[in-house]
């Protein structure tokens, strides 16, 4: 039996979480925006066909959207996280290997049964996500990456497709090709296509056909070996262990320009706090960190400024990197700048299975095993009652410049407080 790629994502995923929480959004069309409610991020099937553009100003489309009567969602983070994990945990009990290549999307390898159909399989996954997740998803299937990525977009833009299909059973693959403009092909950006269509190349199949050489004078070996994940050779393996991470970044703009040093210290706690649980989770530690806060750029006298510092001894525990970075807020703070963002860059990463001690800074295993329990404690707590169960003091009780979502939606996946409950 033949090896088989196939490309697994989910449709519109942050409108299709709001839409599976929430029933009486589905049919409607509905919209997701930024941070601090700032573009829209996200439209739902309806939505896009309203001529409803991505990336627009939520305040320049504001008033055609409550004409249109579109249903508006503020981004809910926690949401979209953990159905990305559970969509994710569902297609690995369905695959034979799985690669997480973003949070709505994963490649996957299977086998193609005796008779070469792998439809069945494929309607039945799709039924399972409805099902369980309420998520539409839609299937690629090819002899590799490449062929899988355009297999997944002629699944989605050909409704007669019904979100399937396999490039390598159909009877005329370079049809299909022909329609997938040189733009849209995974790989290729914008001067890419540009160079090709100068060259008279303007669709996947006149790529994959292109003379090789020429194609290597320009792209190199990546464009090479993308011409050959055309042909069907698959020359990009899954990528079963994501190699581990080199830095660590949490920043977020404010709801509001921000001019005082408490303000500040209170976002920069909130941000170590976040990033810190990000290591955790990552199993690394960080032996350097890096804080940073700038004003709009679209105002005059722009200012930004960033101040590092090294641990002697590499922590992923929230108390130690708090010691660690407010002593440089006073560092980047300006007075009488109206700060518009702030962020911690968590550097020198290292993996938890091997601590390096340090002669001045003593910590003997018993005392890291209590920072460590912990630390495990009150993620647990948090996650289980939901992200501020247990706040750190330094980040302040109830601060007006967080981030601005007057439009969230629902969390009930996360948050036991906001469980439906049914009355019979």
């Amino acid at each position: 039996m033949s090896q088989v790629t196939a490309l697994i994502d989910a449709n519109n995923f942050y409108a299709s979480c709001e839409q599976s929480l929430d029933p009486a959004l589905i049919g409607r069309p509905v919209v997701v925006l930024s941070n601090n409610d700032g573009c829209i991020v996200a439209r739902s099937a309806e939505a896009r066909s309203l001529g409803i553009t991505m990336g627009t100003p939520y305040f320049k489309a504001k008033r055609n959207l409550e004409r249109q009567n579109v249903v508006v969602r503020s981004s809910n983070y926690a949401l979209y996280a953990d159905m990305s994990q559970r969509l994710m945990s569902l297609l690995e009990s369905q695959v034979e290997d799985l690669e997480i290549y973003s949070i709505d999307e994963a490649f996957a390898r299977l086998s193609r049964p005796s008779d070469g159909n792998l439809y069945p399989w494929a309607r039945r996954l799709r039924a399972l996500a409805r099902r369980n997740l309420s998520l539409p998803i839609a299937i690629g299937l090819g002899l590799s990456k490449g062929q899988a990525k355009l297999a997944n977009r002629l699944a989605k833009v050909v409704p007669a497709h019904a979100g399937l299909f396999d490039l390598g059973s159909c009877t005329d693959p370079d049809r299909w090709l022909e329609t997938i403009s040189i733009e849209d092909v995974w790989g290729i950006g914008r001067k890419l296509a540009l160079w090709c269509r100068m060259r008279g190349v303007v669709n996947a199949r006149e790529l994959r056909e292109m003379p090789t050489e020429c194609l290597r004078a320009k792209a190199g070996v990546v464009g090479v070996r993308l011409q050959r994940e055309l042909q069907g050779h698959a020359c990009l393996p899954l990528d079963l262990e994501p190699s581990p991470k080199q830095e660590t970044c949490v920043s977020r703009s404010f709801s509001r320009p921000i001019t005082s040093l408490e303000e500040l210290r209170e976002a920069v706690a909130t941000y170590v706090v976040r990033a810190a649980e990000k290591l955790r989770k990552q199993h690394q530690r960080t032996a350097a960190l890096t804080v940073y806060t700038r004003t709009s750029p679209f105002i005059p006298a722009f200012y930004s400024r960033a101040a590092s510092t090294s641990l002697d001894l590499p922590s992923n525990d929230t108390r130690v990197l708090l010691e660690a970075a407010l002593p440089l807020v006073e560092r980047i703070f300006q007075p009488h700048r109206p700060l518009a963002k702030a962020g911690v860059l968590m550097q020198h990463l290292q993996g938890v299975n091997q601590l390096q001690q340090h002669l001045w800074v003593p910590c003997t295993q018993e005392e890291q095993q209590k920072r460590e329990t912990l630390m495990d404690t009150i993620d647990r707590l948090n996650h289980r009652y939901g992200r501020g169960t247990v706040q750190w003091a330094a980040c302040g009780l109830h601060p007006n410049w967080a981030m601005r979502r007057e439009r969230l939606g629902r969390a009930s996946t996360t948050r036991l407080d906001e469980l439906p409950i049914v009355h019979c």
